[in-house]
C-alpha cells in the first residue's frame, strides 16, 4: 500500500482515495491497516455481510474510527447523553429492533409519499428565494434548506429555527468526526437545552390533544410496558436531526456538481424527468455521502477467509462499496444516470441498520432536482467546491454556482 495511506484522515479522500481502493479491492479485499489497528473492507460482499449479522459484529462499541483506540484504552464509545443514553445507531438487537419500531411508522414509504405536496412547497419556497442572476452559494441556498425544513416539521419543532438546528447538526457531524471542541460542546448543550424545552412544551399541550410529529409518537412510546426516559427521547431526536438532514444535503449538493461535470447527463434529465428517480440513486452512489461505519468482532470469525478476531474492529468502507466492480462492472468509476444497478448502491447502509430516512431522502433530492431542472437547467460551477475536512461526511461546504447562464 502507499507509505501515506491514512483513512482515517480527512487528506486521504482529497489525494486519490478512489485509485487506493480500487487496489485494495483487487488485492486485499479485507485488509488490516497497521497504523490505527483495524480491518479495512472494501468490497460490498464483506460489508454486506458484516452488515447483516449484528450478533457477530456489534455497533456497541462506536460509530467512527476515531472512537476505536478510545474504546480499547478503557474509555466509552462515546459521550455519554442525558441519563446515559446513546444513541440507536449503538444498539444492537434485540435493544435496536425495539427502539427502531417506535418511529418506523414515520418513516414508512407510504407515509413520505403522503408528504410529498408539502415537500414540493418547500422546494418551491426554497427556490423562489434564490437570485439567479448572480452567483450563489448552492449548499447554503438549496441544499440545506429542504431537508432542513422537513425534518423539523416532522419532529415537530418550528422551522423558523432552521438556522440554528444547522449549527446544532453540523456540530454533531462535527462531534461524531472526533473533532470536539469547546464550541461544539456548548453547541450540543444547546441542542440538548431545546429539545428539552421542546419536550415541556409538548407535554403541556396535550390536553388540547396530541399532536402529529415524531416528539409525540416518543413520548407516547413504550418498551415492555415502560416509557421512554428524556434522555432516550433526547438522544432519538438529536440523531433524527442529523440523519434526516446531512445525508440529503449532501446528496443534493454533491448530485448538483456532479450533474455540472455532466451537462449531456443533466440536460437528458431536463428533456426526461421519469429518468430523475434512478438518477438519484447514481448520484447516491457517486456521491456516498457518509464515508465509513464501524463493528467490533464479538466472536472470532473470517471474513473472504481472513481471521477476525474477537475484539477486533472492521471498517466499512461504503465509498469503496459502491466502486465495486463486482457490483456495478467495469463502468463502476463512471457518472451514469442511466445505470440499470445504480439502486445496488450501500450509501444508506445494509440490513440491520439500513437507514430509517432512505425513502425520505430519495423523494426530497428528486423533487428538489425536478423542481431545479424545470427553472434552471443550465447552471454551471463560478468557483472551487469546498469540500468539508471530514472522513465521516462527504459533504460541501460551498458550491458557487450560476444558475442561468
Amino acid at each position: 500500500m502507499p507509505r501515506d495511506f491514512a483513512p482515517d484522515t480527512s487528506q486521504f479522500y482529497r489525494d486519490g482515495a478512489d485509485a487506493v481502493f480500487a487496489e485494495l479491492r483487487s488485492a486485499d479485499p479485507v485488509h488490516w491497516y497497521e497504523a490505527a489497528g483495524f480491518w479495512c473492507l472494501t468490497r460490498q460482499e464483506e460489508i454486506r455481510e458484516v452488515s447483516r449479522q449484528p450478533r457477530v459484529f456489534s455497533s456497541a462499541h462506536g460509530l467512527q474510527m476515531w472512537q476505536i483506540q478510545l474504546v480499547r484504552d478503557g474509555g466509552s464509545s462515546a459521550p455519554a447523553g442525558v441519563d446515559g443514553a446513546v444513541s440507536i445507531l449503538e444498539l444492537d438487537p434485540p435493544e435496536h429492533i425495539a427502539h427502531r419500531r417506535l418511529v418506523t411508522s414515520a418513516f414508512k414509504p407510504r407515509y413520505i409519499e403522503q408528504l410529498e405536496v408539502r415537500i414540493r412547497e418547500i422546494a418551491r419556497a426554497t427556490l423562489d428565494a434564490c437570485d439567479p442572476t448572480g452567483v450563489i452559494d448552492l449548499v447554503e441556498e438549496i441544499a440545506v434548506p429542504l431537508p432542513m425544513l422537513v425534518i423539523a416539521e416532522m419532529i415537530g419543532v418550528p422551522g423558523s429555527d432552521r438556522d440554528r438546528f444547522r449549527r446544532w447538526s453540523d456540530s454533531m457531524v462535527e462531534a461524531g468526526g472526533g473533532g470536539t471542541t469547546d464550541a461544539t460542546i456548548a453547541d450540543l448543550a444547546e441542542l440538548f437545552e431545546y429539545f428539552s424545552t421542546s419536550l415541556v412544551d409538548h407535554r403541556d399541550a396535550s390536553a388540547d390533544g396530541p399532536a402529529d410529529d415524531i416528539i409525540t409518537l416518543l413520548q407516547e412510546a413504550e418498551i415492555d410496558g415502560e416509557r421512554l426516559s428524556e434522555g432516550a427521547i433526547l438522544m432519538f431526536l438529536m440523531t433524527l436531526l442529523v440523519a434526516g438532514n446531512e445525508t440529503t444535503r449532501n446528496l443534493i449538493a454533491g448530485g448538483a456538481r456532479v450533474l455540472a461535470d455532466h451537462p449531456g447527463q443533466r440536460a437528458a434529465l431536463a428533456a426526461d424527468p421519469s429518468l430523475i428517480p434512478n438518477a438519484v440513486e447514481e448520484m447516491l452512489r457517486w456521491v456516498t455521502p457518509v464515508r465509513s461505519f464501524i463493528r467490533r468482532a464479538v466472536v472470532d470469525t473470517t471474513l473472504a477467509g481472513t481471521k477476525i478476531a474477537a475484539g477486533d474492529y472492521v471498517v466499512m468502507f461504503y465509498g469503496s462499496g459502491n466502486r465495486d466492480e463486482a457490483v456495478f462492472g467495469e463502468s463502476a468509476d463512471a457518472f451514469d444516470i442511466t445505470r440499470a444497478e445504480a439502486n445496488r448502491h450501500i450509501s444508506f447502509g445494509f440490513g440491520e441498520h439500513l437507514c430509517l430516512g432512505a425513502a425520505l431522502a430519495r423523494i426530497e433530492a428528486r423533487i428538489m432536482f425536478e423542481e431545479l431542472l424545470v427553472r434552471w437547467p443550465d447552471w454551471t460551477l463560478a468557483g472551487d467546491a469546498v469540500p468539508l475536512e471530514s472522513c465521516l461526511m462527504n459533504s460541501l461546504v460551498h458550491l458557487p454556482v450560476r444558475l442561468q447562464p
